[in-house]
């Protein structure tokens, strides 16, 4: 008996295949594992249009973020923002993002990053919207913004957790759900004891595809159609099925997203 779930990819740039025979063959294997919904965050005013052409194209599986990734803060950021503003005024958007603080690729720009972070989740607060962040090491500097920042408008989803389960909890108690990707199907990770110990009301998943494929694909291109391998990965975990997985996971995404 063929077993029929939905499973949410909460964050994906698919749309890098946009105009090319790989992004419908990606999407079909998605269908083919239960993956129908899929939100894209574009990472800088030159993405915002293969975002909403791929959304355009696909709009039943296909769902848009906007914001301004870390790792594209230059000195141009405050024009970068106001295009970006400009593509939300104009399109219907689920979530700012992705948006926080990078220090793996660039410290030198911490200043203008935690600039950017704050304007752009006071677009959230503004628009009633989630947020999706991306915060490579620089917890301390995400959390101090968010603690600062914290009220009942500030909710979302932390991308890509790699925390310890401190961090895990003290993400949660902000009001954000933790993003787990393939990182968790990865041996010495340690993620999996950390999601192990969450409650899966707290996860999403995701694949941050074309990076971080799960085992066994890890070194390779990543797509949206191994979220199911994460998903597995969640449900040995938790000694759930995958159904159960994909039912409570794509709910926390409908309460995170609004749709």
């Amino acid at each position: 008996m063929e077993s029929h779930y939905t499973l949410t990819d909460t964050h994906t740039h698919i749309y890098y295949h946009f105009n090319t025979p790989t992004l419908t063959q990606q999407i079909e294997r998605c269908k083919t594992n239960n993956i129908t919904r899929l939100f894209l965050p574009n990472v800088d005013s030159e993405s915002i249009n293969s975002v909403l052409e791929t959304v355009s194209a696909f709009p039943d599986i296909c769902f848009p973020m906007m914001g301004l990734h870390p790792c594209s803060v230059k000195d141009n950021y405050k024009e970068e923002l106001a295009r970006i503003k400009q593509a939300i005024e104009n399109n219907k958007i689920y979530a700012i993002g992705e948006i926080g603080i990078d220090l793996y690729w660039d410290k030198s720009t911490l200043v203008w990053q935690q600039e950017a972070f704050i304007t752009q989740i006071q677009w959230s607060k503004e628009l009633g919207l989630p947020i999706n962040i991306h915060c490579r090491e620089a917890f301390d500097e995400v959390f101090e913004i968010l603690e600062e920042l914290n009220d009942d408008k500030l909710f979302g989803i932390f991308h890509c957790f790699t925390g310890n389960l401190e961090q895990a909890e003290r993400a949660i108690n902000l009001g954000f759900k933790l993003g787990i990707g393939g990182v968790v199907t990865f041996k010495k990770a340690g993620l999996d004891k950390v999601v192990e110990q969450v409650d899966l009301k707290d996860i999403v998943l995701e694949t941050d595809s074309p990076y971080l494929a799960p085992s066994p694909f890890r070194g390779k291109e990543n797509e949206s159609s191994y979220l199911h391998y994460i998903a597995e990965k969640v449900a040995d975990l938790h000694q759930i099925s995958i159904e159960k997985v994909a039912e409570i996971t794509t709910l926390n995404s409908k309460k995170v997203f609004g749709i």
